[in-house]
């Protein structure tokens, strides 16, 4: 870049300055007018909601102080599994764990419940293992235990004598004799079922009730639904799973019937308190401590918090989705606004999106727990600072926008100038390089002649040819440089006519072919006959044509290889020009039609020209409506190819 063109910087810095500078401070007066308004307005609506959305925070927490108390009445006069039932039933809490007033864990406990009465007569019951499990006469055993069974007194050795039978039973293959033993009603009236309500409360050694477990037995030999006794024994076992009255099932034992019964009916729907069993073993077993305030606490179970009761007897189980809901439920009812929305936060579980407007704690009985406000509906106080505000920005944006106006207008004359400089300079030293070579080469043969420094005829006509070549040279020079100064013109003043493409492609192959031959090369011309005529100007597009060749006679190696190719395709005619030359990357061959673009190799820096002739080529080929590209890959040649549109009209035979 020369000197001129080079102080165009500072004035191009000075105008950038002149245009930033009073923006920054336009903007600066205007951030600082908006938020001073926008603070103003979000203080008139804090005074405006704040009274109400602390009332509102003091009616939740009174209500889950209400809540916690009434933890203690649903409980109150019932035993632990009764009050479990009634809790989680009535949906007071997803669970609970109940403890006396001692601390002690009263439901759900590990050890199980009670025991099973006295022991069987040792003698019968003994003779009775003996036949099933030493002497494998599992009949004798079956009717040892149903004698057991008949003859006992206590409903408790009773009823496990009868699972012993349906045991036997089961082995030797008779499921149905041990359905009727386990279900009912039997076939034999005088024989013993654990159907009967004699058996309801009956339990084993461990305090487990036996009448169950026979139940999901009896589901369990009858697989098939559609067994005539399968729906009334689900139902009873279902009924059973879902009554928390005295006496109750064992936690450890209702949580495996309610699984087992899940594996083998798995289309049944099961009690609410299938979840809320398995939740209260679960917060068991990670060992809590009794919550030692009235308060909703975290668990360390995720989503899981406790509520105890005042007196810390009953500890409920809440999911964090309950929480949140019944919270919502009385902010509801508390603050039924249109204009703005509540969210119910928990602590450390993120931040609101977006910031509320106003943050408020839900209470002690929610310690980590906050109300966010949120704006939703349009804001009373806010329309004239609006308005105030929409000045503002109107006046900072109209007067930053004719400032980049004017600024872009400038720059834009400024660098346009610079563009024109830069390609001046750069025309005038390649015509002037460009020009040079020839002009001294012939000079020096012209004063070689003059001088008679020639030893014969031969040599001087050798010379003579070489100032003709010279000469030839030269003329592609200023042609190239008059197309080019009609380009910049925008000056496509061609004559068209119905041109033969054989006479186009002949033309151009006879100027170079003088050329190409007398070095080593191969130059092959392939025209296809029949071709259809174009509309072109003959000159132009012998110029064309010629160009493609001498670009690639230019950028091909000693051994040449040059096709030019004439074809018809999709009702155009295409002109090719194939090379083996040093070829160009797919970057290069985007930018080959550029103005004094050249290819960046040792091979085409060191080749004459100056960067014009497939930019002229675009330009004459454009003006006749047609299109040019190239393919190529380094190293391994270039092909060019001229597609023109065909008039219709087939050629002449040639």
């Amino acid at each position: 870049m020369d000197g001129g063109s080079g102080g165009l910087w500072p004035i191009l810095l000075l105008l950038l300055a002149v245009v930033l500078v009073p923006t920054a401070c336009l903007l600066w007066f205007m951030s600082a007018a908006v938020r001073n308004e926008r603070i103003a307005v979000r203080q008139k609506l804090s005074d405006a909601y704040l009274p109400q959305f602390e009332a509102t925070a003091r009616r939740v927490n009174e209500h889950w102080q209400r809540k916690a108390a009434g933890l203690s009445d649903a409980a109150a006069g019932a035993p632990p599994a009764q009050a479990f039932g009634r809790l989680v039933l009535d949906g007071v809490c997803d669970s609970a764990v109940i403890y006396d007033l001692s601390g002690i864990l009263r439901y759900p406990r590990n050890a199980e419940h009670g025991v099973g009465g006295p022991e069987p007569d040792t003698r019968r019951w003994a003779a009775a293992r003996n036949l099933e499990f030493a002497r494998a006469d599992l009949a004798g055993a079956a009717a040892a235990y149903a004698g057991i069974a008949r003859d006992s007194e206590d409903a408790n050795i009773a009823a496990r004598a009868l699972q012993a039978q349906a045991r036997c039973l089961t082995r030797a293959g008779q499921t149905e004799a041990a359905i009727e033993v386990l279900a009912g009603p039997a076939a034999d009236p005088s024989a013993e079922s654990l159907a009967d309500l004699a058996y309801r409360d009956a339990r084993d050694p461990q305090g487990r009730l036996i009448v169950p477990s026979a139940q999901l037995m009896a589901l369990e030999l009858m697989g098939d639904p559609a067994h005539p006794r399968h729906a009334e024994t689900l139902e009873r076992l279902v009924a059973r799973l879902a009554d928390y009255a005295e006496p109750a099932l064992p936690p450890g034992q209702r949580r495996f019937l309610m699984r087992r019964l899940e594996e083998i009916v798995p289309d049944q729907p099961l009690p609410l308190a299938v979840a809320a069993e398995d939740l209260a073993a679960e917060y068991l077993a990670t060992g809590p401590a009794r919550p030692a305030f009235a308060s909703l606490v975290r668990t360390s179970l995720d989503g899981l918090w406790a509520l105890p009761s005042p007196d810390r007897t009953v500890v409920a189980l809440l999911r964090q989705e309950r929480i949140a809901a019944e919270v919502g439920s009385v902010v509801a009812a508390e603050m039924p606004l249109t204009e703005a929305s509540v969210e119910v936060l928990v602590a450390g579980q993120g931040d609101a999106e977006p910031e509320p407007f106003l943050l408020v704690s839900a209470g002690e009985y929610l310690p980590d727990w906050h109300l966010a406000l949120h704006l939703a509906g349009p804001d009373p106080f806010s329309a004239a600072t609006n308005r105030q505000i929409a000045a503002y920005l109107w006046t900072g944006f109209l007067v930053m926008a004719f400032t980049a106006l004017i600024a872009a207008v400038v720059g834009r004359h400024l660098l346009r100038q610079l563009r024109l400089t830069r390609l001046k300079n750069d025309f005038i030293a390649t015509v002037s390089h460009e020009l040079k070579t020839p002009l001294s080469s012939t000079r020096v043969l012209v004063d070689t002649l003059l001088a008679g420094n020639y030893r014969n005829q031969e040599q001087a006509a050798e010379y003579l040819q070489l100032i003709a070549r010279e000469n030839e040279r030269l003329s592609r020079l200023i042609d190239n440089f008059l197309s080019f100064s009609r380009m910049e013109r925008d000056r496509r003043a061609f004559e068209l006519t119905d041109l033969e493409p054989a006479e186009i492609v002949a033309a151009a192959a006879d100027v170079v072919r003088s050329r190409f031959e007398s070095h080593d090369c191969r130059f092959d011309v392939d025209t296809a006959p029949d071709l259809p005529a174009v509309a072109g100007d003959r000159d132009a597009l012998i110029t064309v044509v010629l160009n493609l060749l001498d670009n690639a006679y230019k950028y091909s190696d000693n051994d040449r290889r040059i096709t030019l190719r004439t074809y018809a395709a999709d009702g155009h005619v295409c002109f090719e020009v194939q090379d083996n030359g040093i070829g160009m990357s797919k970057r290069a061959t985007r930018r080959v039609f550029d103005r004094f673009y050249q290819v960046d190799s040792s091979l085409a820096r060191s080749a004459e020209g100056c960067g014009l002739g497939l930019s002229i080529v675009k330009f004459i080929v454009d003006a006749h409506g047609g299109t040019v590209e190239a393919r190529s890959e380094p190293g391994k040649g270039s092909t060019f190819t001229v597609r023109l549109p065909a008039t219709g009209r087939a050629s002449r035979p040639t």
